[in-house]
């Protein structure tokens, strides 16, 4: 897979796709899958730490906020869609330096494809704090469209596993039960780096690394109570696959027992005629011999009571 090295820059009415030799001031570098060369190269440019770009390369890093000299490293997880019932989480490093503001992510994911030509009026690189809140804000706004995306997939897959107990379906439903599992993960880190966010936001050894202004604070408002309707709504959802999980384990387990004792009782009754047919088939000296001509309608006939009378019982038992 080719790695993507995009340099934007947008004033609120122009949308430019820059080249790296191009780069200039308030500009934002979007690093997808980046080479050790690019990192090198971006770090060069922007002075920040080759170690703020390397984070976001490890698939285990954890969430947080770091704070070096004129730079700060906002390290996030993002959801990603796979397929229609397995979603994951991977890091998403934001880089803001004094001059530009640096994303860096192992997999092209649609939070980035969110600021483009259409939706320049809506954000601007200059304002570097705000751009990396609109970041944070768009996470939070996919989290919560992947999360109505699994209750739907959840709600199709109780009525196909209501009409047909399969397997296709209980390995979907583990599938979203894995995808909430990692979702829950994620937005409780992000709900702590968002946290420590709204503490620095006055703090005097980052204001000029993050400023904030009245308008960004709603923004970042706006951010820490997407993301608790995230955590809120991942938590009701993993409930509630857990409990359809166990439910249908449930069902699984009588349907098993049902079909047992169905055929336990049909093995009783199949017994009485074999065993009666044996007496009478012995090479021994037996009631209604050769010199009855009725004694294999007897023997028929008394089959056919003692295998009525005990599927009776069985049937009174509601055993069969």
């Amino acid at each position: 897979m080719r790695t993507l090295l995009r340099v934007f820059k947008n004033d609120g009415s122009l949308f430019q796709t820059l080249a790296i030799e191009d780069l200039t001031r308030n500009c934002w570098i979007s690093l997808v899958r980046p080479t050790e060369q690019e990192l090198e190269r971006v770090s060069d440019l922007t002075g920040a730490p080759m170690d703020f770009f390397r984070a976001a390369l490890d698939e285990e890093e954890r969430s947080r906020i770091e704070v070096e000299d004129d730079f700060a490293l906002v390290l996030v997880n993002i959801p990603l869609m796979t397929n229609e019932t397995n979603y994951d989480t991977l890091p998403l490093g934001i880089v803001v330096t004094p001059d530009i503001i640096v994303t860096v992510c192992l997999e092209e994911n649609p939070v980035f494809l969110e600021f483009n030509d259409y939706t320049r009026r809506s954000f601007n690189t200059a304002k570097r704090t705000r751009f990396l809140f609109q970041i944070l804000l768009k996470a939070a706004t996919f989290y919560l469209r992947y999360i109505r995306q699994i209750s739907r997939a959840n709600e199709r897959i109780e009525k196909d596993l209501r009409r047909f107990m399969h397997n296709k379906g209980i390995f979907e439903l583990m599938d979203l039960q894995q995808s909430l599992t990692y979702f829950s993960a994620s937005v409780r880190s992000n709900g702590v780096v968002l946290d420590r966010l709204l503490r620095i936001r006055s703090s005097a050894h980052t204001a000029h690394i993050l400023p904030v202004y009245e308008e960004d604070e709603d923004l970042l408002e706006d951010v820490i109570i997407e993301n608790s309707q995230a955590t809120q709504m991942v938590e009701m959802y993993s409930r509630i696959i857990a409990a359809m999980m166990e439910t249908f384990a449930s069902i699984i387990s009588n349907n098993l027992n049902m079909v047992m004792k169905f055929l336990t009782a049909m093995t009783i009754i199949l017994a009485i005629p074999t065993m009666i047919a044996s007496f009478w088939g012995m090479n021994v000296i037996v009631p209604f011999g050769e010199r009855t001509p009725y004694g294999f309608v007897f023997v028929i006939a008394l089959c056919v009571l003692l295998t009525g009378i005990t599927a009776y019982y069985l049937i009174r038992r509601k055993i069969l």
